[in-house]
């Protein structure tokens, strides 16, 4: 089903840079506050701007502005699917600031990670949403987006990683 493309003409993009850093943690930090979160600490922000502005970047963000003010971020990198043989992008955070929501930002970020997805030759677009959520629940649905019952989420942090015994294997 082709949709209308919401008007965003009042709204620009663009890739976070290493002078974006403050606006950009601004709304990391939002984003925390939103979901009940702490902050990321001093050294979790000099990482956020080095994974992301470096010379190999880890990830790429982009900021989203209405008249000049940065009102939200998304964060992104690829993963691969082995069943379709073509790169996964992965939208890691998708935040708009609530007060200024209905303004069609979170719309003008969600379209623009679709567009590179589309251009990228990516075989899908995965994300994952907060079940109380109900907000941006709503919003996906709206778009098309189908809610992947079927799969569940794991997660290691990094302590239970760190615990994990090491492969008993030879190295080729």
């Amino acid at each position: 089903m082709q949709q209308s493309s919401p008007d965003c003409s009042h709204i620009t993009i663009r890739r976070v840079r290493r002078e974006d850093a403050g606006a950009f943690l601004t709304l990391i930090d939002a984003l925390a506050d939103y979901e009940h979160l702490d902050r990321p600490d001093a050294a979790a922000r000099e990482r956020l701007i080095r994974d992301g502005t470096g010379e190999q970047p880890r990830y790429e963000a982009f900021l989203a502005a209405i008249d000049g003010k940065d009102v939200g971020y998304a964060i992104i990198y690829e993963t691969y699917s082995s069943f379709l043989a073509r790169p996964t992008l992965y939208l890691e955070d998708i935040f708009v600031l609530p007060e200024d929501r209905g303004r069609r930002a979170g719309a003008a970020l969600f379209l623009h990670v679709a567009a590179l997805a589309r251009e990228r030759d990516c075989g899908r677009m995965d994300w994952t949403v907060l079940d109380w959520n109900a907000l941006a629940q709503d919003f996906y649905d709206r778009l098309g987006a189908s809610w992947l019952k079927e799969w569940q989420l794991y997660r290691l942090t990094q302590n239970e990683l760190a615990d994990l015994p090491a492969p008993n294997v030879h190295h080729a």
